[in-house]
């Protein structure tokens, strides 16, 4: 910190340099991204709710009952008519208090201190997080031949210490939705927490399942899910940070509470004490601003893009690694090593990412993203073939 002010200006234009680095989304060529950028009435929203605290709600009955009402909306986007749960800073941090919710209730009503969280291979690195934190042992089940985790090596690693289940609706590497509905089933007949990691599926399967895409059901319309996780920051257009955790019961909730005395409220089920409320009132104003309307041509547009992304990329020789499901493609050379096309993609100004589970190239094809720069990256695409 410096001695004495500095004039506003000259910290502006610092600032402005500094930022002169970042990348930009809407050059259109961040290709590995969940995110992307908010639509400018959520930031108009968002900045004039930067002074709440949803951590000491009673002083904030306005913007808790706001975070209220974003809940229960997207609970009934999920098939949930009574939904609890929080606007949080992102799937991460949804994750871990699922996770947390599912390791306290066995705690409390089975008795199990030393407990076990079955996850696919293909679950967010935020399952790691989680159970380091919580002292919990990870056990992965399985993948099948599509990359999606293997039903029957999820019953054969169920034990009397498994806690929760963890099954993904828009995996992060290919964005592909996990046989949920069997999954549910087992969890339900063992009595075992099931969450869904829909952090990047929940705001599009819905809309698209609306539009006549063929996807397989993942909400609380099946008995045995416990919660998801759905991050409006992502295909809501919401600013970040803006995750969101749904429980089908406030129980889930219950068992995670602490006593807090000093503030306004008695006790607080959430990671973080102080909440910015900023998130929760964007993200209403933009799902109000959009409606299901809105959406569903947002999702029809990305998954048009997507689907054009992957034909064209068949046309040119590539190999796509499977299918879309949602909106992300995968693909490899024929010849080329992965990792030298990455590096080739890169000298040419695309932000890519490489997935690891096939190792391939993988395009995330957000708002971001439009048809006039995948047509300028596949005649690159084309060049290096």
């Amino acid at each position: 910190m410096d001695d004495k002010p500095i004039d506003k200006n000259i910290i502006l234009n610092e600032l402005n340099e500094l930022h002169s680095l970042d990348h930009d989304y809407a050059d259109g060529r961040i290709l590995g991204s969940m995110c992307t950028e908010a639509h400018p009435f959520a930031k108009e929203v968002y900045c004039k709710f930067l002074d709440t605290n949803l951590g000491d709600p009673g002083l904030f009955k306005g913007t808790k009952t706001i975070e209220n009402k974003v809940i229960e909306s997207i609970g009934e986007l999920l098939s949930l008519n009574k939904a609890y749960g929080n606007i949080v800073t992102g799937g991460t941090e949804a994750n871990l208090m699922a996770i947390r919710a599912a390791r306290n209730h066995a705690r409390k009503y089975k008795g199990i201190t030393d407990g076990e969280i079955i996850i696919p291979d293909s679950a967010h690195f935020s399952f790691k997080k989680a159970a380091d934190m919580l002292n919990l042992k990870i056990v992965e089940a399985k993948l099948d031949e599509n990359y999606k985790i293997d039903v029957e090596s999820v019953k054969s690693v169920i034990t009397d210490k498994t806690v929760a289940i963890v099954a993904i609706a828009g995996t992060t590497e290919l964005g592909l939705i996990d046989p949920i509905e069997e999954i549910s089933k087992i969890a339900y007949e063992n009595n075992i927490y099931f969450h869904v990691d829909a952090a990047f599926g929940g705001f599009s399967i819905p809309f698209l399942k609306q539009a006549g895409y063929d996807l397989p059901v993942f909400d609380f319309s099946l008995e045995g899910v416990c919660s998801i996780t759905v991050d409006p920051h992502k295909m809501g257009l919401a600013p970040i940070p803006a995750g969101g955790i749904i429980f089908r019961r406030e129980e889930y909730l219950e068992v995670m509470a602490v006593d807090s005395p000093y503030l306004t409220v008695k006790t607080q089920s959430t990671i973080v004490g102080t909440r910015l409320g900023a998130s929760s009132a964007a993200t209403y104003a933009i799902m109000k601003y959009f409606g299901k309307e809105g959406y569903l041509k947002l999702a029809k547009n990305l998954m048009e893009n997507t689907i054009f992304f992957a034909d064209n990329l068949k046309k040119l020789g590539y190999e796509i690694i499977c299918e879309p499901e949602l909106n992300i493609v995968a693909f490899n050379h024929p010849k080329m090593d992965t990792n030298v096309l990455a590096e080739k993609l890169e000298d040419k100004g695309w932000k890519v990412s490489v997935a690891k589970c096939p190792v391939a190239i993988r395009v995330v094809l957000m708002n971001h993203i439009k048809r006039n720069h995948l047509e300028e990256l596949l005649n690159d695409l084309k060049e290096l073939y």
